[in-house]
């Protein structure tokens, strides 16, 4: 296919919530990009979502999707302990393909869908789509200027309420240990570890705890972590999903400033120094995957290279085994 002159015909896997706002408009708004197809087990769910997002094919069945000649490139938005064998059939049929977060629930299971994609010389991305966001990346060029001197220290503290699902007992993916074993800890937290390795360089040392203190459900509810980065950097991270309220705050301090920031929550970032200080507001964009699929198009093209891609999104599944004790 010649890609200057043809669109890139995406399918999905998983239409569910994740796709309607976040990530499923921007394969239909990217220029060079069509959304053609989508699938979930739920054929009355998936006939509908083709109709209310204007595709033009639906499936019940994923193989039929992949091995769909029209479908030229596959994007993943399924729970994580279906990554890996949907992963390794995208790879197998060859074509490019983009799994959402957390790669995998396991190191293991995250380092079998790299080495397919490697060996059949196909890009893959991880849908760590904060790498891609202009207020991380304002941070970023903070951090490459020197606005806060060598950076010494990263602190992220992330805490909320347990859900009404929660303590409900309710079916919920994110809670059950065997589709994330470390509960909110695998879908939130890996969001800013991810994007702690990309401001600072890979984890070179990680150590953690977890454990269960609510009892709610299967998976962990409480974690905390130390570790250190590339560049000397040491960093500290708790995660509690049974606190009283809400709280998502991270700190880089350097040699000559800090930088302040949430991961989730739209508020400032703000960089303060021997020049004062300085907040700036720069909110998300309304499909909050827009540039991260932009970029993909750009590393299809050959004109960008993609910064959330298969060997990252495996590292960052190594520091969350490393911190869960799995490894």
């Amino acid at each position: 296919m010649d890609r200057a002159q043809k669109p890139i015909r995406w399918g999905i896997i998983g239409c569910g919530d994740v796709t309607e706002v976040k990530s499923g408009p921007a394969y239909q708004q990217t220029k060079g990009f069509e959304l053609i197809a989508v699938m979930r087990r739920n054929a009355e769910k998936a006939a509908d979502y083709a109709k209310r997002h204007g595709v033009a094919k639906f499936y019940s069945n994923a193989d039929d999707l992949i091995s769909d000649p029209e479908v030229d490139a596959v994007y993943i938005a399924t729970p994580p302990d279906s990554h890996r064998a949907y992963g390794i059939q995208v790879a197998q049929a060859g074509k490019p393909c983009c799994i959402e977060k957390p790669m995998a629930p396991t190191y293991a299971d995250s380092l079998a869908i790299q080495q397919a994609f490697v060996e059949k010389g196909i890009p893959l991305f991880i849908a760590y789509y904060r790498r891609s966001l202009p207020r991380f990346e304002r941070i970023k060029q903070w951090l490459d200027e020197g606005k806060i001197g060598a950076v010494r220290h990263v602190h992220w503290q992330l805490a909320k309420p347990p859900s009404e699902i929660d303590l409900k007992g309710g079916s919920n993916w994110r809670t059950e240990a065997k589709t994330a074993p470390g509960g909110y800890f695998d879908d939130l937290a890996s969001h800013g570890l991810d994007l702690f390795a990309h401001l600072f360089g890979d984890f070179t040392e990680v150590k953690g705890i977890a454990h269960n203190q609510l009892g709610l459900y299967s998976a962990k509810d409480a974690v905390a972590a130390c570790w250190t980065h590339q560049n000397g950097a040491t960093g500290t991270g708790s995660w509690n999903f049974g606190c009283a309220g809400h709280e998502d705050r991270v700190e880089i301090t350097g040699s000559g400033g800090k930088i302040s920031f949430a991961v989730f929550h739209e508020e400032p970032v703000v960089l303060e120094n021997d020049r004062g200080v300085a907040s700036m507001e720069i909110p998300h964009p309304k499909h909050i995957q827009e540039f991260h699929v932009a970029y993909i198009r750009d590393h299809l093209m050959g004109t960008r290279n993609h910064p959330s891609q298969g060997g990252s999104g495996l590292h960052t599944s190594w520091v969350m085994d490393r911190i869960l004790g799995e490894i």
